[in-house]
């Protein structure tokens, strides 16, 4: 893999020739380029991936509009800090592998990113277009073109190999999300001997078990995880931390540290009547069956409630995961039941959007505090509440306020419940030292990532009670960086 002085060292002078080649004016008279996508009416037929990734001429003409900015605020609005304009850059010049190589200087999963990451929100609301009430460059679109590149020629991938001398330090990561394999791959590429410990089937976490295949394949995901086992990181599946092997025994085994990245996988409901119906479930439930489990494929076992009219509450991307599931499972009403207005959802626009071109209800302002069932104890209907939105709640969204007597019935078959995540309690009442949060999450330093227990580290999710990929990420590279400082200042 090519380092980082090297890149940096031949950086300067061609893009400086980048630069003056194509004039400033020029590059910003330039529309941001669209991603293709499968047709709606076909997509909701089948498990494909909808977003189709960019040709090379839509890709590198894409980067020519990145300025190059002297100070790129985009860089400071990646959780991970990627040389986003020194990969962009390579992509114009011609040179996708070295745009690669760039990406995986401080990401582990370049390809996972490019389509799930909230950029938007994160490095691409820092671009210098918005300042020209342009639309910013398309870095999340351009990072999966760089990824993808890699994957589809694999002659062109870097030698598996770690950038430090082995160290003969063992370290050991609870969970295989996104948090875990970022802070797996900055670790063994600092020279440590890193085993993955899985309490699943399959390698992947959240990956896996929580995005559909027509968002994030899991052949994207495959290859992420095979890159990080050729650079030497070790995977163990069907192993929980805390039942099947306790933290006292890593540490008699001879791990010198711990990263606790074991998520927040605890369904939380909202505490109405009817919950325990039959065909009321929570999204975890639901997208697992369905996306690691296998449910209505050929071929495998699993079973899954399926039915005509299936709402889905809640606003944020898992439920948009769960209402275009249910479209592709049969469903000929699906609907989004949330309770405040469509400005305050956590979705992603382009969620939303996907969502509404598939046939999606929204139905807003809308609150549901009953679920009423057949004979069959199924539930077959739901009381909703009309809202308007109040004052600004502490998060800063409008609180949601029930409108006197505004109370309707809806006929449904399937409710999918999705209004959050707990962290997994598992390792915490595993281990009574490690010290907790009222909501069950990890208390860490905010700074190291390092918990009450020095040789315990934690991310993702499980400190976070519920977040992005790219966050979880963050927190693994952080948590590296610290772990192995502390280590290194030890064996010194």
């Amino acid at each position: 893999m090519t380092d980082k002085n090297t890149l940096s060292s031949r950086d300067s002078q061609w893009r400086r020739q980048l630069r003056e080649s194509v004039p400033v004016k020029e590059r910003t008279s330039i529309p941001r380029v669209s991603m293709p996508e499968l047709d709606a009416a076909y997509r909701v037929t089948c498990s494909r991936e909808v977003n189709r990734g960019l040709s090379r001429e839509m890709a590198v003409l894409e980067a020519t509009r990145c300025l190059d900015c002297p100070d790129p605020q985009c860089v400071t609005g990646c959780p991970v800090s990627i040389d986003i304009p020194g990969f962009i850059k390579n992509i114009e010049r011609g040179d996708i592998h070295e745009a690669a190589s760039v990406l995986r200087l401080t990401s582990a999963l370049p390809a996972v990113c490019g389509r799930v990451c909230p950029q938007e929100r994160q490095c691409e609301s820092k671009c210098i277009y918005h300042k020209m009430k342009k639309n910013p460059v398309a870095i999340g679109y351009l990072e999966r073109f760089a990824a993808d590149n890699e994957r589809y020629n694999p002659a062109t991938v870097a030698a598996a190999a770690p950038a430090a001398p082995e160290k003969g330090v063992k370290v050991a990561v609870v969970g295989s999300g996104p948090a875990g394999l970022s802070f797996a791959g900055d670790m063994r590429r600092r020279g440590y001997d890193v085993t993955v410990f899985e309490a699943l089937h399959e390698i992947g976490g959240v990956l896996k078990y929580g995005i559909p295949e027509f968002r994030l394949p899991n052949e994207v995901v495959d290859v992420e995880i095979d890159a990080l086992r050729r650079e030497g990181v070790k995977f163990v599946r069907d192993c929980v931390i805390g039942k099947t092997l306790s933290f006292e025994q890593l540490m008699d085994d001879g791990y010198a540290g711990l990263f606790v990245a074991s998520g927040a996988g605890l369904p939380r409901f909202m505490g109405i009547p009817g919950e325990n119906f039959i065909g009321v479930m929570s999204a975890n439930e639901y997208l697992t069956r369905i996306n690691l489990m296998g449910a209505g494929k050929p071929g495998h076992d699993t079973p899954v409630l399926t039915g005509k009219r299936v709402a889905v509450i809640g606003g944020g991307n898992t439920a948009m995961d769960s209402v275009r599931t249910a479209r592709r499972h049969g469903a000929e009403r699906a609907m989004i039941v949330y309770r405040r207005s469509e400005a305050e959802m956590p979705a992603r626009a382009e969620e939303i959007q996907h969502a509404r071109q598939e046939g999606v209800e929204f139905l807003t302002l809308t609150n549901p505090v009953e679920y009423l069932a057949d004979e069959s104890g199924r539930v077959c209907s739901m009381k909703v509440q009309r809202m308007r939105l109040g004052e600004p709640d502490e998060s800063g969204r409008r609180s949601p306020e029930p409108i006197p007597g505004a109370v309707d019935n809806i006929d449904v078959d399937v409710v999918i419940v999705s209004v959050g995540v707990s962290p997994n309690p598992l390792i915490p009442n595993a281990i009574p030292e490690l010290e907790v949060s009222r909501r069950g999450t990890v208390t860490v330093n905010d700074e190291t990532m390092q918990s009450s227990i020095p040789a315990i580290y934690a991310g993702g999710d499980i400190v976070r009670g519920g977040a992005t990929v790219i966050l979880a990420m963050g927190d693994g590279r952080k948590a590296a960086a610290a772990m192995a400082s502390d280590l290194e200042s030890r064996l010194q």
